[in-house]
C-alpha cells in the first residue's frame, strides 16, 4: 500500500515538472506560474493587495496571475482600467462563468450574469423600476427616512454611553433594501432578519478566506467536503428563504398595482409568460444580488466614515455647523440639501474613497480576442480591475495616502469630483445601486451629525485603520461614544 502511495506520488511529481503553462503571445506578464497551483503560492491569501501593488511596481499596470492554469489579468491605474471598461466596453463587459461565486448563483441574477441580451433586458429593467421607485405612494428618500427615523430612535436610547456600530448600520442598510426588494422593513430583532444577515455574512467569510481560492484554484477538490461545502448550504436557504417571499407576495398581490420590487418583477413575468429570460429563479438570484450588494457595501462605508469622524472631530465640527446652517427650520434633511452642503458632501465622497470598499470590483471577462495597452488578451480572460490602485493613485488626488476632504473641494471650498472617483467602478456594468447608495449615505450620516455627537471612547486605545481584508474591506470592529448635540431641539 505505501509503495503504491510513493510511486502514485513520484508520477505526479514528474508529471507536474513535465507541465509548463504557457501564456498566450505578448500577453502581459506576471512571475512565472507553478503547475496545476498557478500563482496560488504567490500571494498572500489572507489578503494579496499588497502582492498586487508589488506586482504592479514590478511588471506595470497591466500584469497577469494564474488561477490554476486559467490567465487572469490586472489592471492598475485609472488610465487603463478607463480604457477598458468605458473606451473598449463591449470588449471587457463579460463576466467569468466557473468561479465558486458562479457556481453558488447558478450563473442567474444579475450582478454576475454574462454579458448579452438577457443580462441588458434585466439591467434596463432593474434601472428602470429603481428609478420610477414611486412604488405605491412613498418616494425612494421617504422610505430610507422612515428607516433612518428607527436608527435614531436606537442613538437617543443609548446617548451618553457607547455602542458597538457593525450589526446596527448592517441592520439599517439592509431594512432600506428590504423595503425596495419586499415593501416592507423588519425590526432589528426580527428573526427572519438576523437569520438572513447571519448566513450572508458567513458566506462572505468564505469569501473572503483561502478556501475562495483554493476553489478557483483547484477545481479538482471542489468533490471533496470541505469548508466552501457551508456556502453552498447557506446559499440554499437564502434561496428558499426568498421563494417564501415571493410565494406570500403572489397570494396577495393585486397585478399591475406594484408595491415593491417583487411586485414589479411578478408584473414583468405575466407579460413575458413565453419568454424564459425571466422566471421565479431568475427573481431568487436577483434579490440575493441586491440584498447583498445593497448591504454589505453600505454599511461598511458607514463603520469607515464614523470610525474617521469620530477620530478627526475638526472635520465632524466643520460638517455639522453646515449641516445645522443648511437644515435650520428645517423638520428633516433632503437629498435635494447636498447642493448646499459642498464640505458634507466632500466628506461623504472622501469616506467613499478610503474605505475602498470593494477594492478588486467585481470580476470582468473578456467577450472577444482584444488588446489593451499593446498587450494581446484572448476572449475568455479574466479581468481584475484593481480600485485600490485608482483610489490612491499619485497624480490623481491631493492627497492620495491620507483622509482629507480637499480631496473634493477646488479653491473656492465648492465640491469637484475628479474623475478619478469610480468606487462603483465604471463602464456599462457600473453598480446598479449607485443611486440609492449615494441617497442612503446622505440622508443617514447628515441626519446622525444633525442630532448627535461621535467620540472615540477614552478606554478604546489608539484607533486602527487597517481595514480587514474581503471581497469588501470592513474596518475593524470598534465602539463609539453618542452624545446628544444640545444646539438641535430633539
Amino acid at each position: 500500500m505505501l509503495g503504491s502511495l510513493i510511486l502514485v506520488w513520484t508520477c505526479i511529481f514528474f508529471v507536474c515538472l513535465l507541465i509548463r503553462i504557457q501564456g498566450p503571445r505578448n500577453f502581459p506578464p506576471g512571475p512565472p506560474p507553478l503547475p496545476l497551483f498557478g500563482n496560488l503560492l504567490h500571494v498572500n491569501m489572507a489578503n494579496p493587495l499588497k502582492d498586487f501593488e508589488r506586482f504592479a511596481e514590478r511588471y506595470g499596470k497591466i500584469f497577469s496571475l494564474y488561477t490554476g492554469s486559467r490567465p487572469v489579468v490586472f489592471l492598475n491605474s485609472f488610465e487603463v482600467i478607463k480604457e477598458a471598461l468605458f473606451t473598449k466596453a463591449q470588449d471587457f463587459s463579460g463576466r467569468p462563468q466557473d468561479f465558486m461565486i458562479n457556481h453558488l448563483s447558478e450563473n442567474k441574477g444579475i450582478v454576475l450574469a454574462d454579458y448579452g441580451p438577457r443580462w441588458k433586458d434585466h439591467r434596463r429593467f432593474a434601472l428602470m423600476t429603481l428609478r420610477n421607485f414611486g412604488l405605491g405612494k412613498k418616494s425612494m428618500e421617504e422610505r430610507i427616512l422612515e428607516e433612518i427615523s428607527h436608527l435614531v430612535a436606537d442613538l437617543d436610547k443609548n446617548a451618553g454611553g457607547t455602542v458597538n456600530p457593525q450589526n446596527m448600520f448592517h441592520n439599517v442598510a439592509s431594512n432600506v433594501i428590504s423595503l425596495v426588494l419586499y415593501g416592507s422593513r423588519f425590526d432589528y430583532n426580527d428573526k427572519f432578519l438576523q437569520q438572513y444577515i447571519r448566513l450572508i455574512t458567513e458566506i462572505s467569510k468564505i469569501f473572503n478566506g483561502p478556501w475562495n481560492m483554493i476553489y478557483d484554484t483547484l477545481p479538482l477538490l471542489r468533490i471533496l467536503p470541505l469548508p466552501f461545502k457551508t456556502a453552498f448550504d447557506h446559499a440554499k436557504k437564502l434561496k428558499n428563504m426568498n421563494l417564501s417571499l415571493i410565494n406570500e407576495h403572489k397570494s396577495t398581490r393585486v397585478p399591475g398595482e406594484p408595491r415593491d420590487f417583487i411586485d414589479c418583477y411578478l408584473d414583468e413575468l405575466d407579460k413575458r409568460k413565453n419568454d424564459g429570460s425571466f422566471s421565479e429563479e431568475q427573481l431568487i438570484m436577483y434579490i440575493l444580488d441586491l440584498h447583498f450588494a445593497g448591504t454589505d457595501t453600505t454599511s461598511n462605508t458607514l463603520l469607515t466614515a464614523f470610525l474617521y469622524l469620530m477620530t478627526h472631530p475638526e472635520i465632524q465640527a466643520k460638517c455639522q455647523t453646515e449641516i445645522d446652517e443648511v437644515l435650520e427650520g428645517k423638520d428633516h434633511a433632503s437629498y435635494e440639501d447636498r447642493h448646499n452642503m459642498p464640505y458634507t458632501l466632500a466628506v461623504i465622497h472622501e469616506v467613499q474613497r478610503v474605505a475602498n470598499t470593494v477594492p478588486l470590483s467585481v470580476f470582468h471577462c473578456t467577450t472577444k480576442d482584444t488588446e489593451l495597452m499593446g498587450y494581446n488578451i484572448p476572449k475568455g480572460t479574466v479581468i481584475i480591475t484593481n480600485l485600490t490602485s485608482v483610489l490612491k493613485e499619485e497624480g490623481q488626488w491631493k492627497f492620495p495616502h491620507e483622509f482629507n476632504p480637499d480631496n473634493f473641494l477646488n479653491e473656492h471650498g465648492q465640491f469637484e469630483k475628479p474623475e478619478a472617483f469610480i468606487p462603483f467602478s465604471t463602464g456599462p456594468r457600473v453598480c446598479l445601486g449607485e443611486g440609492l447608495a449615494r441617497m442612503e449615505l446622505f440622508l443617514i450620516m447628515v441626519t446622525l451629525l444633525r442630532r448627535f455627537q461621535f467620540v472615540w471612547p477614552d478606554d478604546a486605545g489608539e484607533p486602527d485603520y487597517t481595514p480587514v481584508y474581503g471581497v469588501t474591506l470592513t474596518p475593524k470592529p470598534y465602539r463609539m461614544h453618542i452624545r446628544r448635540r444640545e444646539t438641535v431641539k430633539q
